[in-house]
């Protein structure tokens, strides 16, 4: 290794990200190496720098019983012998074809270009590129494939942070534009997950492609609602909401935009990343918005937090695994009868582990547990909400789904009634 770094890191591709899976410390002889198991066939990342800057990131193909022999450099890589795989020969070749763009785009603090040179170098190379792959068939079908993808988004990855970057010193005006950039549309790139998603810098490309397009229609406005018309894709039209939501301080502008696009946030990772920025913002005082939750019970039906308007909602959060949730079963059955008629409900959600769904379902009929009983699962989002580190734990609701505590007295305690009923009374 030529590159001076003191380790180097190993990144999968996650959703349009890079995520870090393991890291090698550099020898003194410039040695480095990597023993794993990739948990999928396709892009991984080494970076022996910064992973935020690309100019520091190297992209190979690997899956299973695949070797890689290389040396880095500063600026690129060396394949080394004859133990690497066909994939990643033509890997490097294709680098080594689009090294010019990547050193004028990637390198635009230490390697001097503006639109003149670069548009007609950026022209020539694409129109090159239709032909790159002859005669280039690696026998393996699903990296022929991919590796036409990989090709595609490098060029736009280019293209859309050549013009991005506001620190070169000469900027075109969109009539400047080369004719590639022309083709570059963000809702046939965004029809599903996958070109974006499998790309390391996925995200960011398709930020950038959002951003030209609407340079290139002159879009009035910066809000989500006019940037989502770029996207076809819902999950995608998420990863936006949520890069958007990072953007706030305030709980009211964050609940604003939430209560607009928030139907968009679709994956488990979306739903992870809003609870984490909207917790800081939580202040769980009385009249407060409480979290729109939906679990399935125990016959596999959703029910939603929403459906319980009109009610007076105490949400009991337990486990099977937790003895002192289950002390509280008598004092539950008995609550349940002492409601009956009123506009009352008691909703139970477990977060036992998925693998024990079994047992909850069994705990139910043998202890004839009544009221709501819906199974939250490996799903942490309720417990994130509202910061529940120890269960049994009690939380109250009024009619119109406002927060009256979310640390109530457990049901042994006779004043929980006496809240329920207060509240069921107004």
């Amino acid at each position: 290794m030529k590159y001076k770094a003191d380790k180097v890191r190993l990144f999968k591709v996650s959703e349009g990200r890079i995520i870090e899976i393991a890291n090698s410390k550099v020898a003194k002889s410039g040695k480095f190496g990597f023993l794993f198991f990739p948990e999928y066939e396709g892009i991984y990342v080494l970076v022996p720098g910064n992973e935020t800057r690309q100019n520091s990131n190297f992209k190979f193909y690997l899956k299973g019983g695949d070797q890689l022999d290389i040396t880095l450099t500063d600026t690129t890589y060396l394949l080394n012998g004859r133990l690497n795989s066909k994939e990643n020969m033509v890997m490097k070749e294709w680098a080594d074809f689009i090294y010019p763009l990547f050193r004028k785009s990637i390198y635009f603090m230490e390697v001097y270009s503006t639109y003149v040179d670069y548009f007609p170098q950026q022209e020539a190379i694409i129109a090159k590129s239709k032909t790159f792959l002859n005669g280039k068939a690696t026998g393996n079908p699903k990296f022929d494939k991919e590796i036409k993808t990989i090709m595609q988004m490098d060029l736009i990855n280019y293209a859309t942070f050549f013009i991005s970057s506001s620190a070169r010193t000469v900027h075109p005006k969109v009539e400047e534009y080369s004719p590639f950039y022309a083709t570059l549309k963000t809702k046939e790139l965004t029809v599903n997950t996958q070109k974006i998603y499998n790309y390391p810098y996925g995200q960011q490309v398709l930020s950038s492609l959002v951003w030209m397009n609407m340079q290139q229609d002159k879009a009035g406005g910066s809000g989500i609602d006019k940037t989502l018309e770029y996207v076809s894709n819902d999950t995608l039209k998420g990863d936006m909401v949520i890069e958007f939501l990072s953007q706030y301080e305030d709980y009211k502008n964050y609940k604003f935009v939430i209560d607009k696009f928030g139907k968009y946030l679709l994956t488990k990772t979306q739903k992870e990343k809003n609870i984490s920025l909207i917790v800081p913002l939580l202040s769980y005082e009385k009249g407060a918005d409480a979290l729109a939750f939906s679990y399935p019970d125990k016959d596999g039906n959703e029910v939603s937090f929403a459906s319980l308007k009109g009610n007076v909602v105490l949400v009991d959060v337990w486990a099977t695994w937790c003895g002192p949730c289950r002390a509280e079963f008598p004092y539950l059955k008995q609550l349940d009868k002492d409601i009956e008629g009123k506009p009352i409900r008691v909703v139970s959600i477990s977060i036992d582990e998925d693998e024990y769904k079994d047992k909850w379902l069994k705990m139910i009929r043998d202890e004839g547990l009544g009221g709501i009983q819906l199974f939250g699962g490996s799903s942490e989002e309720f417990s994130d909400y509202y910061k529940i580190n120890a269960i049994p734990r009690f939380l109250v609701f009024d009619k119109n789904g406002k927060i009256v505590t979310v640390d109530a007295p457990r049901p042994s305690n006779p004043k929980l009634k006496e809240l329920l009923f207060s509240e069921a009374a107004k």
